[in-house]
């Protein structure tokens, strides 16, 4: 990696951005999901971040991170309290490749496994996205089911945070 990645907060000002990364071929395998930007960067609800990760200041991908128990489109249906759920992306092909989905990936976990309570992540790449599962994979994330969400059919992935704390087990 050559840059430093930050993150920062996701706006409405995004929009437009997070709309051109929508439609980038290397990001058709993610899911028919439209994320409704103009009303959703609106909206602050305690169960969600939305993060514009950068690098020297240049926005290159996106973070959410969810309790998806608490939700509101019930989107993961009826789960146990305590987890979190992350979807992330790299919009910028030229940033794919260096490293920066590890580190993007690492400060999700961080974030979410700062909260004492939450005991595990969820991630739920689209099962037809095999790069997706062999980073996730390496990221410490374990297959748990194969599901569909609406019509997408998916493999949820889920690191507990004692996998997270301990890499080397299971490796």
């Amino acid at each position: 990696m050559a840059g430093r990645l930050t993150l920062r907060d996701a706006t409405i000002d995004d929009a437009a951005l997070l709309r051109t990364w929508d439609d980038k071929p290397h990001l058709e395998g993610t899911g028919d999901d439209d994320w409704q930007w103009q009303t959703e960067l609106l909206r602050k609800p305690p169960w969600r971040q939305s993060l514009i990760s950068e690098v020297n200041g240049k926005p290159i991908g996106f973070i959410q991170i969810i309790d998806p128990a608490l939700e509101d489109s019930h989107y993961w249906g009826k789960v146990e309290n305590n987890l979190r759920a992350i979807d992330i992306w790299i919009g910028e092909e030229s940033f794919l490749g260096k490293g920066y989905g590890t580190e993007m990936m690492q400060r999700a976990l961080d974030r979410c496994f700062a909260e004492p309570l939450v005991q595990a992540v969820l991630v739920d790449p689209l099962a037809s996205n095999l790069p997706a599962h062999r980073f996730y994979e390496k990221q410490g994330f374990r297959i748990v089911e194969r599901r569909f969400f609406g019509k997408d059919d998916c493999l949820v992935f889920r690191i507990s945070r004692h996998q997270w704390q301990n890499p080397l087990i299971n490796a």
